[in-house]
C-alpha cells in the first residue's frame, strides 16, 4: 500500500498526462493498466513537449519506476519508436518495463481494424484504426500472441502458425485482402522480441513487492469511463476496461490496495468518434473552444466534437468508479466566455431523468437541461493558488464539485506542471524520518 488510480472521467482527454506527470514526482512508480496506442497523453515539461501513446506519463520523473502492465495491449514497432523518440531528447527510460503477459498488436489486427471499420459504412463507431480491438478480441477468444512468445522462437512458430491461417481465411475470403506473409512476420517478430527482451519483466511480481513495502504506485488509466467496454456508452466504447476495475484486473492487484481513486474531469465535454454526445454544441461557441484549447487527437488528429459539462454523465462516471478524490482541467479554456452553461439533467420523452441511460437510442432523444452561470473576464490561466480565481470560476468548480459528488483536490489552468492548483494534497509528500 498504498496505490492512486488515475482515471478519465468522461471520453477521455481529459488530460491524465498532465496529472499523472504531476502526481509521480510523489511518486515511486507509475502503472498503465489497460489500452494501447489508441490512447495519447501529452506532457510537458522542461524537456519539451511530449506525445505519449504507451509509455507511462511518470517516465520523466528519475526516482519513478515506469511500467506496461498485462491489461495493456502494445503494437512493438510503435513502442520501440516512442523509446527512441524519448531518448533522443535525453529522456532515461532504464526504468522503464514491460509485462510479459501483456498482449502484442499484430500487423493483421491494424488491418482487420480497419477493414472491419470500413464494412460497417455509415454505421461505423469511429475506431482509431490501431488494432486495439481485433487485439482484446483475439485476447478473449485465447488466440492472442504474448509479449512473452516474442522471446520464444519455436514456441512463436507454433502460435503463428494456428493463428495465421485463421487471419488469411478470413482475409481472404471475406475481404479479399492479401494473406499473411508468415515467414515475414515471424521474422520481424522475432527481431522485435530481441530488441525488447531487456525491458520484459512480471510486472505482477514487481508491483506487489512495491506495494509491500508501502512504495506509492500511481496507476494510470487509458481513454475515460464512458468510452469502457462494460460500463460505457456501448457499442460506441473502446474494447477495455477504462475504470478502476480495470486496474486490479489489468495489473494483478487488489481492490483494498487502492488507496486512492481520482476522476479527472475537463471543465467541459469532448468526444473523439461516434456516439451519442447530449450536451454537444455546434455553434461559434463550441469553435472558439476547440481552436482555444486546440481539442484535436493527440493519437488520430481528429477534430474532438465539443460541449457544455455533462453533470449526469459527470456523477455516472463517480458512481461507477468511486472516486475519493477529483481533478478539474482546461479551466482557462472558459476564461472570457459571457456565460457558461452546466447540464444538471436530462429530459428524456418529455420526462426530467437523472440517470444515464445505457441504450445508445435513448441517449440520442435525450435533451440537456441547462443552468446558465455567469463567465469571468479576469483569467484563470497560470493560477496556482485558489485565491487567484474570480468568485464567478469559484463558484463554477463549486457547482461541478456538487455535480460530481466528490471533492476537486486539484485543478489545471495550464498545460505544463506548475500551471495547477493544489486544493488539497492527493499523494502527501512523505514523513521525514525520526532521529535517534
Amino acid at each position: 500500500m498504498p496505490a492512486y488510480g488515475v482515471i478519465g472521467a468522461q471520453w477521455g482527454d481529459e488530460g491524465k498526462g498532465k496529472v499523472v506527470d504531476y502526481l509521480a514526482e510523489r511518486a515511486d512508480m507509475v502503472v498503465r493498466f489497460s489500452g494501447g496506442n489508441n490512447a495519447g497523453h501529452t506532457v510537458i515539461n522542461a524537456k519539451g513537449e511530449f506525445k505519449l501513446h504507451l509509455v507511462p506519463s511518470g517516465v520523466f520523473w528519475p526516482q519513478s519506476m515506469s511500467l506496461i502492465g498485462p491489461g495493456v495491449v502494445l503494437d512493438p514497432g510503435l513502442l520501440l519508436h516512442e523509446i527512441e523518440e524519448l531518448e533522443a531528447q535525453g529522456v532515461d527510460t532504464s526504468r522503464l518495463f514491460i509485462s510479459d503477459r501483456a498482449h502484442v498488436v499484430m500487423p493483421y489486427h491494424v488491418q482487420l481494424d480497419q477493414l472491419e471499420e470500413r464494412a460497417r459504412g455509415s454505421a461505423a463507431i469511429g475506431t482509431t484504426g490501431r488494432g486495439i480491438g481485433p487485439t482484446y478480441m483475439d485476447k478473449v477468444a485465447r488466440v492472442g500472441i504474448r509479449v512473452s512468445d516474442l522471446l520464444e522462437e519455436g514456441y512463436l512458430a507454433k502460435r503463428l502458425d494456428v493463428v495465421a491461417k485463421q487471419k488469411n481465411a478470413l482475409l481472404t475470403k471475406v475481404y479479399g485482402a492479401e494473406p499473411i506473409d508468415t515467414g515475414k512476420l515471424y521474422a520481424q517478430m522475432l527481431e522485435y522480441g530481441i530488441r525488447l527482451r531487456r525491458y520484459v519483466v512480471s510486472t505482477e511480481t514487481i508491483i506487489g513487492e512495491a506495494l509491500a513495502k508501502d512504495a506509492r504506485v500511481v496507476l494510470e488509466g487509458a481513454q475515460g469511463a464512458l468510452l469502457d467496454v462494460d460500463h460505457g456508452t456501448y457499442p460506441y466504447v473502446t474494447s477495455s476496461s477504462s475504470t478502476i476495475g480495470g486496474a486490479c484486473t489489468g495489473l494483478g492487484i487488489a481492490p483494498w490496495q487502492i488507496k486512492s481513486i481520482v476522476g479527472v474531469y475537463k471543465a467541459y465535454s469532448t468526444r473523439v468518434g461516434a456516439g451519442p454526445m447530449t450536451t454537444e454544441l455546434n455553434d461559434e461557441v463550441a469553435h472558439t473552444i476547440r481552436e482555444r484549447a486546440w481539442e484535436y487527437g493527440t493519437t488520430t488528429g481528429r477534430p474532438r466534437r465539443v460541449g457544455w459539462f455533462d453533470g449526469v454523465a459527470a456523477r455516472y462516471s463517480a458512481m461507477i468508479n468511486g472516486y475519493t478524490s477529483a481533478v478539474l482541467t482546461r479551466l482557462d479554456v472558459l476564461d472570457g466566455l459571457p456565460s457558461i452553461k452546466v447540464c444538471v439533467a436530462y429530459k428524456l420523452d418529455g420526462k426530467r431523468v437523472n440517470q444515464f441511460p445505457s441504450n445508445p437510442d435513448a441517449m440520442e432523444r435525450c435533451k440537456p437541461i441547462l443552468e446558465e452561470m455567469p463567465g469571468w473576464t479576469r483569467p484563470t490561466a497560470g493560477a496556482t493558488k485558489i485565491k487567484q480565481l474570480p468568485a464567478e470560476a469559484l463558484n463554477y468548480v463549486r457547482k461541478l464539485e456538487s455535480l460530481i459528488g466528490a471533492p476537486i483536490d486539484l485543478i489545471s489552468t495550464g498545460p505544463r506542471r506548475e500551471e495547477s492548483i493544489a486544493v488539497r494534497p492527493i499523494i502527501r509528500p512523505r514523513r521525514p524520518a525520526k532521529s535517534d
